[in-house]
């Protein structure tokens, strides 16, 4: 089932319904001021519901707006420094703890930091495989059980998150990014006839730049959404036959997972693209992907973790915005920054983002420990004929050869892979 799904046992006949369904709306008509004003009393009163309680109590703290923000106000609603915890990568292009500490000097807050290891990674690696009741391929599971870890050292109970503002609130790069491609739709059929395809079909075009990069465009902006997103997956940068053996793809549905997203991008209550990822966000993105895993990683650290940015009244207040308040243009997060401008450091508002990521696949090429797990792990997959030992050797060379970063994800998957089932004696 789906999050907000249930199922209804009537007469021995099972009925699939949901119970809760995102409100979004296409028109509002309150000013900027009446709806700044609203949302910084919600924002507070959600912060003080997830400080209920007299446990002691900290926050995660990226540097990024989410994370600021919900830092931010811990500290001013307790009154006191708040307790922040950071995490840094020694690796060029991975580590934010500059913003953090940006912040933490802002808001005066108690900063405890903390540099994840290759080491870590080895440490962790089985403590990740054990914790989830599935396969779980995102490796900033390390940075959130260290970060989490090191809170519970410091004797701290309960954990402040700032997920799910992106989602909420318009903060993923995607959304900007697909509006650039939905632009080519809204183009008149009779320009795009005479203009664009006699372009785009002539043969020197893959020999101009200009027309190479049309020519791009054109192809990914006439795969309709969310059909589109699913061009970034790294299992559609090849055919399933050349990546699973036969006998375990003759037993699985290929199609299912985009029919899984077409059915939830369509059942969104808006026809704005961008609400309509944002709902396809929060079915999968958030409740499979990022609370799980940082909800994992606290349980394993034995922290509990509240989501302030997620309550109920929050949320529902975001349905509210007009989507052009949410993704301004190419501006992601419009409306949240514009309220919060007097509220977070200059710098927390200018940001680009980046995300939590972690530079595993360079450590995997220097970290012998961390090459030798991956390796076995890898080895011993390859025996149980899901995932086709050649594809594990191109992915293993192009990441040796190639992009370390970039092929180092499709090696965590599988490895991760492996992990679990061992953990589990399969």
């Amino acid at each position: 089932m789906l999050p907000g799904e249930c199922i209804t046992f009537r007469n021995g006949v099972a009925e699939h319904r949901f119970y809760w369904q995102m409100p979004y709306s296409e028109h509002n008509e309150e000013s900027f001021a009446a709806l700044k004003d609203r949302f910084q009393k919600l924002l507070k009163e959600s912060v003080q519901r997830a400080i209920n309680g007299s446990l002691p109590i900290g926050a995660f703290l990226s540097g990024g707006t989410d994370s600021s923000t919900v830092a931010g106000l811990l500290t001013e609603l307790r009154g006191e420094p708040a307790n922040t915890y950071s995490i840094g990568f020694a690796a060029e292009g991975f580590d934010e703890m500059g913003y953090a500490r940006i912040t933490a000097r802002h808001f005066k807050t108690k900063a405890h930091e903390y540099y994840v290891t290759p080491q870590d990674v080895v440490e962790a690696i089985p403590i990740i495989a054990e914790s989830y009741d599935e396969p779980f391929g995102n490796d900033s599971a390390v940075p959130a059980y260290f970060c989490a870890k090191m809170a519970r050292a410091d004797g701290i109970q309960v954990l402040l998150a700032g997920d799910g503002g992106d989602e909420i609130f318009g903060g993923n790069v995607r959304y900007a990014k697909q509006k650039v491609f939905e632009a080519y739709s809204l183009m008149p059929a009779a320009l795009r006839r005479a203009v664009v395809d006699p372009l785009v079909s002539m043969r020197a075009s893959d020999a101009i730049l200009p027309l190479q990069k049309l020519k791009s465009y054109v192809r990914q902006a006439s795969v309709p959404l969310p059909d589109r997103l699913e061009s970034y997956n790294f299992l559609r940068r090849s055919s399933l036959t050349d990546i699973l053996e036969p006998g375990f793809l003759a037993t699985i549905d290929a199609d299912q997972p985009l029919a899984m997203l077409r059915e939830v991008y369509q059942q969104a209550t808006s026809t704005s693209p961008v609400n309509r990822m944002m709902h396809l966000d929060l079915k999968f993105t958030l409740a499979d992907n990022d609370l799980r895993k940082v909800s994992r990683m606290c349980a394993a650290a034995g922290v509990e973790v509240r989501y302030p940015l997620l309550d109920d009244a929050l949320v529902a207040f975001s349905g509210e915005l007009p989507a052009s308040l949410k993704v301004k243009g190419l501006t992601l997060r419009y409306f949240f920054k514009r309220a919060l401008k007097d509220f977070l450091a200059a710098e927390t508002l200018a940001k680009t983002k980046h995300g939590f990521g972690m530079p595993f696949g360079i450590w995997l090429r220097d970290h012998k420990p961390l090459r030798e797990l991956v390796h076995s792990s890898l080895e011993a997959l390859q025996r149980r004929e899901i995932v086709r030992p050649s594809y594990i050797q191109e992915v293993l060379h192009s990441h040796e050869t190639s992009h370390a970063t970039y092929f180092g994800i499709m090696i965590w998957v599988m490895m991760m892979l492996e992990r679990w089932l061992q953990a589990r004696q399969l």
